[in-house]
C-alpha cells in the first residue's frame, strides 16, 4: 500500500516510515548535489548563515535539466547518493529529516539516520522526465552560479519514492539481497 507523506517532515512522520514502503511525497523540498553540498559544508564550518532552513527539510540529490517552455522544471532524476555521504552528517545534526537519491548509503550515514530520526528515500533512476511531472514549481534560492547544481526549492505533489533506510535501522536494499539469496528458505542457484 502506498501512502502520502507531507514535507517538511516531523518526527512523527519519520518514525512512522519503514524500509521497503512506497510513499508519495507532497510539499516543499530542496535540491542539492555535490557542489552545493560542499558549499553548505564550508558555510557550516565557518559558522556562516545557510541559504535554506534545515529543520525537518527533505533534500533531493538532483541537478535538473533546463525546463522546456511551460514546464516547471526539466527532467529531474536522482543522482548517486554515496557522493553526498561525506557531507551528510552535519546536515542531519542540524535537523534535515529526509534525503532522496539513488543507491546505497554508508554505514556511518545509516547509523546517523537512526541517531537523528531521519529517513533516506530512493527515487527511480532513469525516470527523470516522469519525476519532473510531479514537480509543480521550482525556484533557485542559492548558488545560482552552479547552474543545474544550484539549490532550488521545489513544490512536489505525489512524488513517488521508496523508503530505503528508516530511522529504526531498517534497510530495504539489505532485506532484498537477503531475500534474493535465500527465497522461501532455499538457496539461490542458477541453472545452466
Amino acid at each position: 500500500m502506498t501512502r502520502t507523506v507531507t514535507a517538511p517532515l516531523d518526527d512523527v512522520a519519520v518514525k512512522s516510515l519503514r524500509a521497503g514502503e512506497q510513499v508519495l511525497l507532497t510539499g516543499r523540498i530542496y535540491t542539492a548535489r555535490d557542489a552545493a553540498h560542499q558549499r553548505l559544508f564550508e558555510a557550516m564550518q565557518k559558522g556562516e548563515p545557510l541559504p535554506l532552513p534545515l529543520a525537518g527539510q527533505v533534500i533531493y540529490y538532483v541537478g535538473p535539466a533546463p525546463a522546456k517552455s511551460g514546464a516547471a522544471i526539466g527532467p529531474a532524476g536522482p543522482t548517486t547518493s554515496g557522493r553526498m555521504d561525506p557531507y551528510t552528517l552535519p546536515l542531519l545534526e542540524r535537523g534535515v529529516a529526509g534525503l532522496i537519491g539513488k543507491g546505497s548509503r554508508s554505514e556511518e550515514v545509516k547509523r546517523a539516520l537512526v541517531r537523528h530520526t531521519a529517513v533516506y528515500f530512493a527515487a527511480v533512476g532513469g525516470a527523470a522526465a516522469l519525476l519532473a511531472r510531479q514537480i509543480l514549481s521550482s525556484r533557485i534560492i542559492a548558488y545560482d552560479d552552479l547552474m543545474s547544481e544550484a539549490i532550488r526549492e521545489l513544490e512536489v505533489e505525489r512524488f513517488p519514492l521508496f523508503v530505503i533506510n528508516d530511522c529504526h535501522g531498517g534497510d530495504a536494499y539489505q532485506a532484498a539481497r537477503k531475500a534474493y539469496r535465500n527465497p522461501a528458505g532455499k538457496s539461490h542457484t542458477s541453472s545452466k
